[in-house]
C-alpha cells in the first residue's frame, strides 16, 4: 500500500525554543534527537499499518524480540540541508528509499515503498523543521530504520516488523577545517565476502567493523580500510565510506563487486566529477598500487566519501607490512573541488542541476 494515510500526534511538550537554539550552536553528531518521531508496523496479515508521527520517546521490547536475537534489521542515513531563502530540502531520498528496499530484500524483511519512505521522512522534516540548523556545514540528519518485533526463538524471518525514522542535528564534521586521516588496512578481518550481506545497510555489518576499527585505533589510525575476502589484496571501503583514489584529472573508486555498499554520495560525486571535467572510473587497486603510485607520486590524492563527513581525505597509510604517506598530507585540489561542488548543491548555494534536491518547504 503506497497511500497509507500518517496521522499526526504532536508532543504538548517540546524542547523549548532556547535549549533548541543552544544545541543548534554545536549539536556535534548524534548526541541530540529532534522532537518526533515517526513510526510503520507491518504484520504478515494485515502489511503496512498504523502510520503515525508521534512525540520522540523510548520503545518497550520483548526480551525475546528477534531483532535481539538474530539481527534482522536495516537503516538508511540521509540529510535535510537548509537552503538560502529559508526553505528545507533533502537530498535525494528517492535513492535511499530504493537502497532500503534493497537492504530489506536482502535481509527477508517486507519492501517498505518508495513513497511511504520518502513521506515518512518529508512529515518528520515539516514538523521539527525548526531543528535543521542555519549552517553551510550542518545539516539535520535523517535515521530511517526497520527492525523485527516478533517474539520468539524460532529461526526464520519475522513476522513482524516496525519501522521508524528518527533525526538528529548535526554541525561540521570537521570543527577545525578539513582534516586528512590516517588509515589501517586490516589484513586480518574482513567487511564482507559475495554472497554476503555488504551491499545491504544492516546493522550486523557495523558490529563486525567495530573490532577491525578498534585495531586501527591501536596502531594509532583514525579509520580502517577493508581488503577483498579472497586474496586479500583489492581495496574496497574505509570504514563505513567508499574510497576514491585520484589520478591527477583522473579518479578511480572501487567497482560494485557484491561486496561493497552502493553509496549513493558516490554515485553523486561520479557524477559530479565527469561534469566537472575530470574523468571518473569504476575499477579496482590492489594495496601494491596504492603504495608504488603514493610513492612515485601518480596517485595525487585518495578521498572517502559517506553521508556523515561527505568528503574525508586520507593523508596516510600503515599496515603490518608497510607504511606511506599520501601525497602532502594535506587534503588535495579534485578532493576540495568536489566537496564544495556536493555542498554548495546540497546547501542550495549552487544550482542543482540533477534535480536531486527534494524541497519539503
Amino acid at each position: 500500500m503506497t497511500t497509507l494515510p500518517l496521522k499526526l500526534t504532536p508532543s504538548t511538550d517540546p524542547l523549548p525554543d532556547t535549549q533548541r537554539e543552544a544545541i543548534l550552536e554545536n549539536p556535534g553528531y548524534g548526541r541530540h534527537f529532534t522532537d518526533h518521531m515517526v513510526m510503520i508496523r507491518w504484520s504478515g496479515e494485515r502489511g503496512w499499518y498504523d502510520a503515525e508521527l508521534l512525540p520522540y520517546a523510548p520503545l518497550p521490547m520483548d526480551p525475546a524480540n528477534k531483532t535481539l536475537h538474530y539481527g534482522q534489521a536495516v537503516f538508511e542515513g540521509l540529510k535535510a540541508y537548509r537552503q538560502p531563502d529559508g526553505t528545507v530540502a533533502v537530498f535525494r531520498p528517492q535513492d535511499n528509499a530504493a537502497r532500503f528496499r534493497a537492504s530489506a530484500r536482502r535481509m527477508a524483511m517486507p519492501e517498505l515503498p518508495d513513497s511511504l519512505f520518502v513521506a515518512a521522512c518529508d512529515a518528520l522534516v515539516r514538523q521539527d523543521r525548526a531543528w535543521v540548523p542555519d549552517s553551510s556545514e550542518a545539516s539535520l540528519y535523517l535515521r530511517p530504520f526497520m527492525f523485527a518485533t516478533e517474539t520468539g526463538f524460532g529461526v526464520h524471518p519475522s513476522q513482524q516488523y516496525l519501522f521508524m525514522v528518527i533525526a538528529s542535528p548535526t554541525g561540521a564534521y570537521f570543527s577545525d577545517g578539513i582534516q586528512p586521516v590516517s588509515v589501517w588496512l586490516s589484513q586480518e578481518y574482513v567487511r564482507a565476502v559475495r554472497g554476503g550481506t555488504g551491499t545491504a545497510k544492516t546493522s550486523g555489518n557495523y558490529a563486525a567493523s567495530l573490532i577491525a576499527q578498534a585495531q586501527a585505533a591501536a596502531h594509532g589510525c583514525d579509520q580502517v580500510v577493508f581488503l577483498d575476502a579472497f586474496e586479500q589484496r583489492w581495496v574496497e571501503e574505509m570504514g563505513a565510506m567508499n574510497l576514491f583514489f585520484v589520478y591527477g584529472d583522473r579518479i578511480v573508486t572501487p567497482a560494485l563487486t557484491g561486496t561493497l555498499l552502493p553509496g549513493i554520495t558516490r554515485d553523486s560525486l561520479l557524477t559530479m566529477a565527469r561534469d566537472l571535467g575530470l574523468t571518473a572510473e569504476e575499477g579496482r587497486i590492489s594495496v601494491e598500487d596504492w603504495q608504488r603510485d603514493a610513492e612515485n607520486g601518480t596517485l595525487t590524492e585518495v578521498f572517502a566519501c559517506g553521508t556523515g563527513a561527505v568528503i574525508t581525505p586520507v593523508g596516510s597509510v600503515k599496515s603490518e607490512r608497510a607504511e606511506w604517506a599520501q601525497g602532502d598530507g594535506k587534503p588535495g585540489e579534485v578532493t576540495l573541488r568536489l566537496r564544495r561542488a556536493l555542498l554548495g548543491l546540497q546547501t542550495g548555494r549552487s544550482a542543482d542541476a540533477y534535480g536531486w534536491m527534494h524541497h519539503v518547504g
